[in-house]
């Protein structure tokens, strides 16, 4: 292994083992503990830290890195206190994640470092978001994330790689290219030579380098940044090393032909860098003695601090209120100066001033910009607010929302408008993997508001018409509001936009330009969980949201003689249950009215509460009505047979005469 040191002083040269040496030497002891059965878990970085470190070395503490299972080197190189790290490990309130979870399933912004979550590929897709931040408020920052080999398979790494040369944003994609994800080796991950090659059909200019010679990688790094910073564009980075360890320490490694281990071995990054440095006369013996006895002391140390930390003690308090980030509602009032508008306008007028508003909010979504979306809400925004916030974006929903996530975390708040509900599907891991979890998991919290266009109605068949609100409302971490009125639609949007934590808003498209309402004019806000009373009657109860809600008003129009309680919950999680209960407890009857088809439907969840909450009150069964447990079809007479609007009133009658 050649080490060509360029303009790197003999201060530089050492400093670069120190930091290379550290990660090896607490590896070497996490070996000794997992066997001890002290720790759990392990994913061994042993052969690779030369990666870890070099790219860290490289980046301002300020610079935000993304990094995996076997990059120890980056929080070592980024010092933090080695307590906390094998808190986190042994599961201890120390830790960054509270024992909720392992490894370097964490993030923390103390260190701006950002972990990864065991999918993978969003991590790439926040570097994008981050880096985008930066380059908005035009920093000079670069942001490295990692990734391995066989994840360059999944579909985020090409769809960040695209949004990243597309946007030209300074993300340096880490591709630490270790021989196996797990037992698979390359040749059947994937057929390219090099995943170099990868880059250039994206656009991005790309490089192979020798993973195990650090003075290498910290060179070539340091070289890259210069340009990015100089002249913003993604790089992709293939660093061919070798994983020493099993995937994790119970995986072994007894499906690798010894030659190859043997092959590696041979290339040490730690061993070689030592004799490099040692044949040069910039370490000798005793200085290098010296610093190993410092770095076991240390480690000694910590890990004392950490096993006297005591153990976690379980609270239902304690896991639930860190579920969503803390959020004291700020109540706007609106003037007495209103327009009568239509849905759309208002959710128009919403998205408008709370961009005035929050002059760090950023729109992305697909055709958002001069042709102003689908449903042209956002017609006119790029003239208003220039191409920066207002983003068009290629067709890959999931890197997107990841994207939505990176914004969040570096001091920005992100609408993702899916064009129409039912492609969320394809954002759906980041949705609910990422954005759900990452507050309880590490406190972070995701200020992102995915807007959904949804709903039955239009005869747009089965890929246009889904209302699937309750892919979400089950997923702790996220809120779901679902308005049905004009002026809950622009109250409701502006508090979710304020709101810190990921928020699904339902808009539905038939609504859209069918019904008018005055509206004020100005900023106003309604908070979230409060469900609104729109009739009230001692007869029944009727539960509803979105279309439904104008549904349920004409079956009451054609039958005046019923005095029901008509609730229109407004927002589905958090839920209203106060209001539900109150009304039914008075009524003794109830039923549950939404478009969504009827089994696994939150009106389920409703039922089962009422039943469990207001059992006693109860003069009937609790009643659902719903759409067909089928896909939503398109032509007229089928999708009008599969809605539920033709079966309500019957439903509502029998049950009157219970």
């Amino acid at each position: 292994m050649i080490f060509y040191r360029q303009n790197l002083t003999d201060s530089q040269l050492l400093d670069l083992y120190k930091k290379i040496l550290k990660p090896r030497l607490i590896e070497e002891k996490m070996l000794i503990l997992i066997r001890q059965g002290k720790v759990s878990k392990w994913f061994s970085g042993i052969g690779q830290e030369a990666i870890a470190v070099g790219v860290t070395a490289a980046l301002d503490e300020s610079e935000y890195v993304l990094p995996m299972h076997r990059n120890l080197g980056v929080f070592t190189t980024r010092n933090i206190p080695l307590y906390r790290l094998f808190s986190q490990w042994q599961g201890k309130a120390n830790g960054f994640t509270k024992g909720r979870d392992r490894s370097f399933h964490f993030g923390t912004q103390e260190y701006n470092i950002i972990g990864m979550i065991s999918h993978l590929g969003p991590q790439l897709g926040i570097a994008d978001g981050i880096a985008l931040a930066d380059k908005l408020k035009d920093n000079k920052k670069v942001t490295a994330v990692f990734t391995g080999e066989g994840a360059t398979s999944e579909g985020d790494f090409h769809e960040a790689l695209n949004i990243a040369a597309v946007w030209k944003l300074p993300v340096m994609f880490i591709i630490e290219n270790n021989g196996y994800g797990l037992s698979t080796p390359t040749n059947e991950q994937y057929l390219c030579e090099n995943l170099a090659d990868k880059g250039i059909g994206y656009g991005i200019e790309s490089y192979i380098i020798d993973g195990n010679n650090i003075v290498e990688v910290y060179n070539k790094l340091m070289q890259l940044k210069a340009e990015m910073i100089e002249n913003p564009h993604p790089v992709l980075l293939e660093f061919k090393t070798f994983r020493m360890r099993g995937h994790e320490e119970a995986s072994g490694t007894k499906y690798v032909p010894q030659e190859l281990m043997d092959e590696w071995a041979a290339k040490d990054p730690v061993a070689n860098y030592r004799t490099y440095l040692t044949e040069a006369g910039i370490l000798t013996a005793e200085f290098d003695e010296a610093l190993h006895s410092e770095i076991k002391q240390e480690i000694d140390e910590n890990l004392a601090i950490a096993n006297a930390e005591p153990e976690i003690v379980p609270t239902y308090s304690g896991e639930l209120d860190d579920v969503y980030k803390p959020y004291q509602h700020e109540e706007v009032n609106p003037s007495s100066s209103s327009e009568n508008i239509r849905f759309i306008d208002a959710i128009r007028n919403g998205l408008n001033q709370s961009m005035q508003r929050h002059k760090n909010l950023v729109i992305m979504g697909q055709d958002i910009a001069e042709y102003g979306g689908a449903f042209k809400i956002t017609d006119g925004f790029v003239e208003l607010y220039g191409k920066g916030r207002i983003r068009n974006t290629p067709i890959c929903e999931s890197a997107v929302v990841s994207a939505g996530m990176g914004l969040s975390i570096n001091g920005y708040k992100a609408i993702v408008e899916m064009q129409f509900a039912d492609f969320v599907s394809t954002g759906f891991n980041p949705i609910v993997n990422l954005l759900a979890k990452s507050h309880y998991r590490w406190g972070e919290n995701a200020d992102v508001v995915v807007r959904m266009p949804c709903g039955g109605g239009t005869q747009a068949g089965p890929f246009h018409s889904q209302t699937n609100e309750a892919w979400f409302t089950k997923t702790p971490g996220l809120k779901v509001v679902y308005p049905a009125f004009p002026y809950d639609a622009k109250g409701l949007l502006n508090t979710s936009i304020n709101d810190p934590n990921p928020v699904l808003f339902f808009e539905h498209k038939q609504l859209y330009r069918s019904v008018y309402q005055d509206v004020p004019e100005d900023y106003y806000t309604i908070p979230l969980g409060k469900a609104a009373l729109l009739k009230e009657g001692n007869a029944v109860t009727i539960i509803a949201f979105g279309a439904p809600v104008h549904w349920a008003l004409q079956t009451l129009a054609q039958n005046p003689e019923i005095e029901a309680d008509l609730i229109d919950l407004r927002t589905l999680q958090p839920l209203d249950t106060e209001a539900i209960f109150a009304s039914v407890k008075k009524t003794g009857k109830v039923i549950i009215y939404q478009e969504d088809t009827l089994f696994g439907g939150i009106a389920s969840d409703i039922s089962a509460l009422i039943m469990e909450e207001c059992f006693e009150y109860l003069d009937a069964p609790v009643k659902r009505v719903a759409s067909l447990d089928s896909p939503i079809p398109f032509t007229k007479a089928l999708e009008d047979q599969f809605l539920p609007k033709n079966r309500f009133e019957e439903v509502l009658l029998e049950l009157l005469q219970y």
